[in-house]
């Protein structure tokens, strides 16, 4: 892992006053109760039930159980000194057509979380969207339908109405490059689409979706402070050989700009040519209605990703050079433990003159935690936490734009297409009991937030 703990000396208070600290969440991944009191299907209900989808046919239907056990978990969340906790909602619970009839039990929920963040004093932050499609839209065609953009309009506007008086921070979008790449490319994530012909109107409709919401907030929820979140890997070529570095050049367009430049007005990138596919599904008028002045950019860093060409490749012509074959340092999830590059992608979205503040809204690792006589020792994690946050520093200290850090994730929870596998949480979950256990992290970060 490089340096260890104790060589790292960081504090709170070095990152000054107005620096903003939270834990990040989604609905799917921890609410469980995934058909009660009137939610409607997603498309993870759906697909984690299909044969061979999940990792050890784990099912998202009880996961946490956050829908019942919210409130020990804001307790934690205010017994660790975390200041702000963010979190989504699930379209399918307030929504269970994708549109029309709103769900009241739903909102009542949701209105009790964030009526008892406040009673605790912890700041509630709202993404409307993290990943959980509601199924009915999907059969509709889903994010390759262009009258998503109206669907998600009016979840947006619901939420708005019905939360705006109490959340004053919002995210449009979780990861569209995720959403869109993993699950209408891929396959590997719900729905389970694959192509061009899937992937290209799915990213369009993404990207118009994330300017549609922030209009909405924006016009809904005055003084509210909205931005949406973007994943991105810093992109290292193999070798200094041309071939190399124009593949690195694609992949960071697909990975890193493909969603950030068209909502900046600046377009889609056209360095892989596949891409530029998008434009039979623009309308006259697209370019105004992709473009949104948002007050802060979220970004989800965990890994650096080393690139080569390869002639093989479709589409893109590049391949990552696997991290297992590196012999480097990794997490759970197989990715390379690199502090440095969340602060080289500080940097490069620093390098867009157009966005006035940005946030890391993710950043965390899964490594596999034991509960030895009742406690959960992960150092590390704890060691990954300070290498990140010593370069999240750095970045500050250089005078680059990072005003907040929030870390993936609160609790363990259902990590997609790997399981309840992959623990991020800075809370150990037992999945049989819902017995709850804090992780030596968890102690670390209330330490680090108390100043100490």
């Amino acid at each position: 892992m490089g340096s260890t703990s104790q060589d790292i000396h960081i504090n709170k208070q070095v990152f000054g006053d107005d620096f903003v600290w939270g834990v990040s969440a989604a609905a799917l991944q921890i609410e469980g109760a995934f058909d009660a009191h009137g939610k409607g299907q997603s498309i993870w209900d759906v697909f984690s039930a299909k044969k061979g989808k999940i990792l050890n046919g784990d099912l998202p239907h009880t996961s946490c159980d956050f829908y019942n056990e919210y409130k020990q978990d804001i307790d934690i969340v205010k017994q660790l000194n975390i200041p702000c906790f963010r979190f989504s909602i699930s379209w399918p619970r307030i929504l269970p057509n994708g549109s029309g009839e709103i769900n009241q039990a739903g909102i009542d929920f949701y209105n009790r979380v964030i009526n008892y963040c406040i009673e605790q004093r912890v700041e509630p932050w709202f993404t409307i969207y993290h990943w959980d499609l509601p199924q009915t839209l999907e059969a509709k065609g889903g994010w390759t339908n262009r009258e998503i953009v109206d669907w998600f309009t009016n979840f947006a506007t619901v939420c708005a109405q019905n939360f705006g008086d109490r959340v004053k921070h919002w995210m449009v979008m979780n990861e569209p490059g995720v959403f869109t790449g993993a699950g209408y490319f891929l396959g590997i994530h719900a729905p389970g689409r694959t192509g061009l012909k899937n992937f290209l109107p799915a990213i369009h409709h993404a990207v118009l979706c994330m300017a549609a919401g922030g209009k909405v907030l924006r016009e809904l929820v005055p003084g509210a402070e909205i931005g949406t979140t973007f994943s991105c890997s810093y992109i290292e070529p193999h070798t200094d050989k041309p071939k190399d570095v124009a593949a690195a050049k694609r992949v960071d367009a697909l990975l890193n700009r493909l969603f950030i430049e068209p909502v900046l007005g600046l377009g889609y990138p056209i360095e892989v040519a596949a891409l530029k596919g998008i434009e039979k599904y623009k309308l006259p008028g697209d370019e105004e209605l992709m473009k949104f002045d948002f007050d802060f950019i979220g970004v989800q860093n965990y890994t650096r990703e080393i690139v080569k060409n390869s002639f093989f490749t479709p589409y893109v012509g590049a391949s990552l050079v696997k991290a297992e074959k590196r012999g480097v340092p990794l997490t759970d999830m197989k990715w390379e433990v690199y502090p440095p590059s969340i602060y080289q992608m500080l940097k490069q979205f620093n390098g867009y003159p157009q966005i006035k503040k940005i946030y890391i809204t993710e950043n965390g690792a899964a490594f596999p935690d034991n509960v030895t006589d009742g406690k959960v020792d992960d150092p590390q994690r704890v060691a990954y936490l300070q290498q990140y946050l010593t370069q999240v520093l750095k970045a500050k200290n250089e005078g680059l734009k990072v005003s907040g850090y929030f870390i993936w994730t609160l609790t363990d929870n259902f990590e997609w297409a790997e399981g309840y596998h992959p623990r991020f949480g800075l809370i150990y979950v037992d999945f049989e009991t819902q017995q709850r256990i804090i992780k030596g992290s968890g102690y670390w970060y209330a330490d680090f937030l108390s100043g100490n």
